[in-house]
């Protein structure tokens, strides 16, 4: 484990009140709870046909403008990054104003913190992939509208389509509520698991959320475990 890792792991835990260690299965995410299916996409079939390869998805989406959002002040798409066979899958909401600058998801305050998040459980923003349900940043980072919605997420399911991730991490209460089709807040979606797309997805706090609320640290750290006893579960 590279050191960098190692001082991540201490200093996360130590903001989350752990103390120690421990081999115990509890640690390692067992006991989850049973597995229930979101809502299928109808026309799946004919929207992700020939999906290709993450590189062909980009070349499609081209300087998108099939949105309103393309004429309400984006500077450029936010497509995504990581691994494109990773196992572990984040999904967020929409870019802000740091991403919408550089073109990279969870960049800003937010996304350092998801970085220590994800080095916590033994990953790298190299080893994950990280997106959003919306490619470009909202006016105000105001909420993605229906219609932005409808015409942007075909292309996230195209990238998860691709990628095949093991889990998938819906950061935040807009993200969650999107791919399962559920209107429940994201404090009653939380600490269980979904069958969705071929993985398990798993929905937790958005790190935007920990930097107001301190306190929602120690409930992502448990979601944080579940993920990891799945990465490590067998086939």
């Amino acid at each position: 484990m590279k050191p960098h890792t190692v001082t991540a792991h201490l200093n996360y835990f130590g903001e989350l009140g752990v103390t120690g260690l421990s081999k115990d299965p509890v640690w390692r995410g067992r006991g989850a709870q049973a597995r229930q299916k979101s809502a299928e996409v109808e026309t799946e079939a004919s929207v992700f046909a020939g999906t290709g390869s993450l590189e062909a998805i980009r070349s499609d989406l081209g300087e998108c403008t099939r949105c309103k959002l393309s004429g309400l002040g984006r500077q450029q798409i936010v497509f995504g990054v990581g691994n494109p066979s990773a196992e572990l899958m984040f999904v967020g909401e929409a870019p802000g104003r740091d991403e919408d600058k550089q073109g990279i998801p969870f960049v800003g305050r937010a996304g350092q913190l998801l970085t220590k998040i994800i080095e916590a459980i033994g990953q790298s923003r190299e080893s994950v992939y990280i997106a959003n349900v919306i490619k470009c940043r909202p006016p105000q980072n105001r909420n993605p509208e229906e219609d932005e919605v409808e015409t942007c997420e075909p292309f996230l399911f195209r990238q998860i389509d691709v990628i095949r991730p093991k889990v998938i991490v819906a950061l935040g209460a807009f993200a969650a509520k999107t791919l399962l089709r559920m209107d429940a807040p994201i404090s009653k979606l939380r600490g269980r698991e979904y069958e969705y797309r071929g993985a398990i997805l798993v929905p937790t706090f958005h790190p935007a959320y920990l930097l107001r609320n301190s306190k929602g640290k120690r409930e992502v750290w448990e979601d944080m475990k579940r993920v990891r006893g799945l990465l490590e579960r067998g086939p």
